[in-house]
């Protein structure tokens, strides 16, 4: 084998973070090539997403109070984890020595969450970890943009007991969680609040929402009707500011909050008896799996805002840092 093909082999394109800062900082580099474990996966990578996560990172820019939190999770000098990406959509390209539930030519996507790397052609994932089959009526682009918020919107809906009849308020409705929490909620059978800005409520209610409440015109928390269940998006409800709008033995689930929200969750919960959690449920392969089915079902679809190629990353996370974006900005691997 030629030294180039020995090369092309061993490395691949990824989109590397070396220092913290804006959107120019990202640059496309050649990197190793990850080799699967016995019980890892190797999947060549189609399409991932940039997130909030992933704009959170890149400019550490953590909610109110966590900056303790920076070098723990994000890193002291230079980041932690230069390639970004928490979800991926690819096709499985070879498989450890312990590996039984997939094999190479399978489509698959995956959650990596805080361990990143989607933002690369390949990716390792552990074969009991977040990874499902594909949705088979979907693209790889559109499958993308089912994980990230989907995975984490499944998480925090499953700390709550939701069903026919619940009232459930989304608030932040218009961005990937909130596109999804729309929808999961929606199929579970409860009745759906979103917020989000005007020009997004027709957005909103092709999901499922049956009442939209535009934030820039009113302010849901100060119009006296209750909710069994709020999911908090954005970062501008916390406990004190919805408290009267949680109906009893409610709950509270904090997507997004900051430092305080954090620390005075479990004695809200204590004092009041509504659940006051930052923390979801933990989600696998079989959660993930209930999304591809849901999808295949046509009862969750995935909300795609923008699309990038991988060289054009820096555009990409421009777009999420400008906080308008409707749904998921895919990036384009392969």
């Amino acid at each position: 084998m030629s030294d180039t093909r020995v090369k092309a082999a061993t490395r691949m394109r990824a989109a590397v973070l070396r220092r913290f800062g804006g959107p120019e900082v990202v640059q496309v580099e050649e990197v190793p090539k990850p080799v699967p474990r016995a019980d890892e996966v190797l999947i060549r990578v189609h399409a991932s997403t940039v997130s909030i996560a992933d704009h959170r990172t890149r400019a550490r820019d953590l909610p109110k109070g966590l900056w303790f939190y920076i070098p723990i999770s994000l890193g002291v000098f230079r980041p932690r984890h230069p390639i970004l990406g928490m979800d991926a959509a690819g096709t499985v390209e070879a498989v450890g020595s312990e590996v039984t539930r997939f094999a190479p030519g399978d489509e698959v996507m995956v959650m990596l969450g805080a361990a990143y790397g989607g933002h690369a052609e390949y990716v390792t994932v552990k074969q009991d970890g977040a990874i499902a089959p594909k949705p088979r009526n979907l693209t790889m682009e559109e499958t993308a943009a089912l994980v990230f918020g989907g995975h984490t919107a499944l998480a925090y809906l499953g700390m709550a007991e939701i069903g026919p009849g619940t009232e459930v308020l989304v608030n932040g409705a218009s961005g990937a969680v909130g596109t999804a929490a729309v929808q999961l909620a929606k199929h579970r059978g409860a009745r759906v609040t979103a917020v989000c800005s005007g020009s997004n409520a027709e957005l909103v209610a092709s999901l499922g929402a049956d009442r939209v409440i535009d934030h820039t015109t009113q302010d849901f928390a100060a119009e006296g009707r209750r909710y069994d269940v709020i999911v908090e998006c954005v970062g501008n409800a916390p406990f004190e500011r919805v408290e009267s709008s949680i109906r009893p033995g409610g709950a509270l689930l904090l997507v997004i909050t900051g430092l305080k929200g954090a620390i005075t969750a479990a004695r809200h919960t204590k004092r009041t008896g509504t659940l006051v959690t930052m923390r979801g449920a933990t989600i696998g392969g079989a959660e993930l799996a209930e999304l591809t089915a849901l999808a295949e079902a046509g009862e969750f679809r995935p909300v795609v805002d923008r699309s990038y190629d991988l060289l054009d990353v820096v555009e990409a996370h421009r777009y999420v840092d400008t906080g308008r974006k409707r749904g998921n900005v895919v990036l384009r691997i392969a």
